[in-house]
């Protein structure tokens, strides 16, 4: 395991040194309710879709808790339209402000022990795996790796990860190989990770045309040259 440290590491300086200059939607400072909504309605689009409908939420000041919770259904509908299959995520709103509910406040909920959240968050309908540990990490700031196609694309290409396919597998290798004893450092490296993977992804390693030439990875990516470069 220390041989896939050291290489996931090695890995992670170099998309650092690509990319630490471009900005990301879940910094630090990012609003934990922004994030779990932006977490929501990023399933199945683009970025560029749901900032439009965050756009349409804030423009009503409904990026809060208690302020959505009392938007008539349709008219929440209306302002998520933006992010496709509007009335299935409106719902799933719906139901992660239930939980918030359950919890007593946001705060609350966020505050639980990480396995708890995690375990409530994927009990909540419409919220999967990759949706709970983006919530997780970007939103409660306790470390839970996120993995996604990017991710898989990645290090597949890269001839790095576990032998299995499933979620669960490629989730326990790399916080097996990523673990750090402080959770604050933790948290901090595997989000970072995460968050440089998907910008390498989207401007880089691309799926149907990677732009190899432009890799500082491509010297050890059995799959580069895909561009022909």
């Amino acid at each position: 395991m220390n041989g896939d440290r050291d290489r996931l590491l090695d890995v992670y300086r170099a998309l650092d040194q690509m990319h630490a200059w471009r900005g990301w939607h879940w910094w630090p400072d990012a609003d934990p309710f922004e994030v779990i909504v932006g977490a929501i309605l990023v399933q199945n689009t683009a970025w560029t879709n749901v900032e439009r409908a965050l756009g349409n939420l804030r423009a009503v000041g409904s990026l809060d808790p208690g302020v959505m919770a009392h938007l008539d259904p349709e008219e929440l509908e209306v302002l998520v339209r933006p992010s496709g299959q509007y009335r299935q995520k409106a719902r799933k709103l719906r139901a992660f402000l239930q939980a918030v509910k359950e919890a007593g406040s946001l705060e609350g909920l966020l505050g639980r022990p990480p396995a708890d959240l995690r375990a409530r968050l994927l009990g909540t309908w419409g919220i999967g795996e990759e949706t709970a540990d983006c919530i997780v990490l970007y939103a409660a700031r306790r470390p839970s790796f996120v993995i996604d196609a990017y991710t898989q694309r990645l290090f597949s290409r890269l001839g790095i990860g576990p032998a299995g396919s499933s979620y669960g597998q490629w989730k326990d290798y790399f916080e097996a190989a990523l673990a750090e004893p402080d959770p604050a450092r933790r948290r901090e490296l595997w989000a970072r990770y995460h968050a440089l993977v998907v910008m390498h992804c989207k401007h880089v390693c691309r799926k149907r045309t990677p732009l190899c030439a432009q890799c500082a990875l491509a010297a050890g990516c059995p799959a580069a040259g895909l561009d022909g470069a």
